[in-house]
């Protein structure tokens, strides 16, 4: 019976680390674990149980010899009354007998026992590994579910980071002021024409008004004929 529940432990954390080699879920996998855990703490306790029974069985066995010696001791006892030297040997051999068969049922009852309180230990073990499972369960899973969500942020965060905003606003920047130029230019363009006759008919109307201006003042000095 020596190392059933080292056995049962062995398998649960053969269960857990192929559970966490697929990178399962870790809140189905906790869940898993505390019914493996229950699971292998009923049949620990079934093997537990039978272990006792066996030492139980040693004990009443034990008890059986020792009360047959005691049996055999008080025929010797009675044999030597009646003067039956010989009766009260053969008495005493067999009062001896049962005391070598309750030696060994002694030895086999001390080590049963032993093993019974080494396998009560790790059950005792076990099932406070249970309950502490049981009992950090939500804990476990609440930091699960943030290390998800500040694992999602970190990556909306890099995403943004690779994304140069200021780059992007200053690329749109120089083509709205090449825009500007350009549509500026096109305006010059097509008022360049219209200002240049405009500026010189004013010209010719200011010099038809100096030329007027001009008889105008010949007149006046009697020098009408003169050009």
């Amino acid at each position: 019976m020596p190392g059933i529940l080292d056995r049962i432990s062995t398998i649960l954390r053969s269960n857990v680390n192929a559970a966490l080699d697929r990178a399962e879920d870790p809140e189905k996998m906790l869940d898993q674990i505390i019914r493996d855990m229950n699971d292998a703490i009923e049949q620990a306790k079934g093997q537990v149980a039978t272990v006792i029974a066996q030492e139980k069985q040693l004990e009443a066995e034990k008890a059986s010899a020792d009360q047959q010696a005691k049996e055999w001791d008080n025929k010797a006892q009675r044999a030597v009354k009646a003067g039956r030297d010989d009766l009260a040997v053969e008495c005493l051999r067999r009062k001896k007998d049962y005391e070598g068969i309750s030696a060994t049922y002694q030895q086999q009852f001390d080590s049963q026992h032993g093993m019974v309180e080494k396998l009560r230990g790790q059950l005792d073990l076990l099932m406070r590994k249970r309950d502490d499972s049981v009992r950090n369960r939500d804990v476990m899973i609440a930091r699960h579910r943030q290390a998800i969500a500040q694992s999602n942020i970190a990556k909306q965060l890099s995403a943004m980071n690779n994304l140069d905003a200021s780059s992007e606003i200053g690329r749109i920047d120089r083509r709205i002021r090449e825009q500007e130029a350009r549509a500026a230019a096109e305006m010059e363009l097509n008022t360049g024409g219209a200002s240049s006759i405009d500026d010189q008919l004013r010209q010719l109307d200011a010099g038809d008004t100096m030329d007027d201006e001009l008889k105008s003042l010949k007149s006046r000095m009697g020098m009408g004929g003169a050009s």
